[in-house]
């Protein structure tokens, strides 16, 4: 499907190489201020041909707001988000007509389909990022707004270069995207970035590709989203990212390390904190029981090597025969430098959706009399 969410829809619509691209928004709250310069500073820092880190293409990405909005004001009636496709070059692709580019999505488009887009990615490319990107602009500064939420991305390794693991969970609790906009690989530490762009810079070099891996934080969320049993905060957020081309994994919290842990070391032990509880540690990630526990939550997502590449590829036809590949068209060495904030704008979308579903049950809840404290299930010690 080519929708995500309940109470907060988005639609996404458009191919690699056609007119244009974006999407539909259904769900957004009446009366929040909103222009397109909001959505463009996210598209900006999302778009192709930033550095030499990054595909050439030459896109500009500018977003136009085609409904929902009256004097900069949502009227809580559906958004239509459009960005024009400029640099197109479908005659790019035209070996695709003979063979399917190896781990990319031809072959199985056309096993599901019949019929394929005859340029590019088609829905499998990066171009499609672009509606859950300005979606995701919209939800987040909702978000911020209504609840002082921070989301913020950063690059955590590419290739065999990784941020040292203590040095990555400290950056996870006090960077910001200024930091993180301060290298071209947007890793914030300088001196690991230094070694990611000589990794990108010798693939695109070979005509090659590598992979990374994107850390984010979200700051300040409310406790209690998350929707058991089979919507639960996390689950949410794994769909979410890997519904984003190019990713292979998620882990959040203590992830995969959590299982070398013995339980007294990974659980987070409470303690009093003003008019409620807060947890010592966070192994959990800021989720226990599927439910936000209002520390930061955090997460990673793993991208794998583009699979265009422009070294010639022993392969097989669509007929069966064998044949070369030599690939062209314009693509990312790694493209986890452009993903960040697509990991953010995902990471909005999944959270806006469960505050929308947590804010309607709570509303109801408000209408009923009080609960009686000894039906609570909490007794006093």
């Amino acid at each position: 499907m080519s929708t995500f969410g309940r109470e907060y829809r988005v639609t996404t619509y458009g191919e690699s190489h056609c007119k244009s691209v974006g999407c539909i928004v259904d769900g957004v709250p009446p009366g929040l201020a909103l222009t397109a310069e909001d959505i463009q500073v996210q598209l900006t820092r999302r778009r192709p041909g930033q550095s030499n880190l990054t595909t050439p293409r030459d896109e500009k990405d500018r977003v136009e707001i085609q409904s929902g909005t009256e004097f900069g004001y949502t009227l809580g009636t559906p958004i239509c988000l459009t960005v024009q496709n400029q640099d197109q070059r479908p005659h790019d692709y035209s070996e695709t007509d003979h063979y399917p580019r190896p781990s990319h999505a031809d072959w199985t488009y056309l096993q599901k389909y019949g019929v394929k887009a005859s340029s590019g990615g088609g829905r499998s490319s990066a171009r499609e990022t672009i509606g859950r990107v300005a979606a995701g602009a919209i939800a987040e500064k909702f978000l911020r707004e209504a609840y002082g939420i921070e989301i913020v991305a950063f690059v955590s390794s590419v290739g065999g270069v990784a941020m040292p693991r203590d040095r990555e969970l400290e950056t996870v609790h006090r960077v910001t995207r200024g930091e993180v906009d301060q290298t071209l690989v947007r890793c914030p530490d300088s001196a690991t970035a230094a070694q990611m762009q000589d990794v990108i810079l010798e693939c695109s070099r070979d005509q090659n590709s590598t992979g990374g891996v994107v850390t984010c934080v979200v700051r300040r969320a409310p406790v209690g989203l998350g929707e058991p049993c089979f919507d639960k905060l996390e689950a949410v957020l794994a769909h979410a990212m890997l519904s984003i081309p190019a990713t292979k994994g998620f882990e959040i919290g203590s992830g995969f390390l959590g299982t070398q842990m013995r339980g007294s070391e990974h659980n987070d032990m409470f303690e009093a904190a003003g008019t409620g509880l807060r947890t010592r540690t966070n192994h959990s990630g800021g989720i226990q029981g599927g439910i936000s526990n209002g520390e930061d939550i955090y997460f990673r997502v793993a991208f794998k090597p583009p699979a265009t590449i422009s070294q010639d590829q022993t392969t097989a036809s669509y007929a069966g025969g064998e044949g070369v590949l030599a690939a062209r068209g314009r693509h990312d060495p790694c493209v986890v430098p452009r993903a960040v904030p697509i990991v953010e704008a995902m990471a909005a979308l999944a959270l806006m959706d469960m505050v929308l579903v947590q804010n309607g049950r709570t509303a109801s809840r408000a209408l009923l009399k009080p609960v009686p404290s000894e039906l609570k299930g909490i007794k006093p010690i």
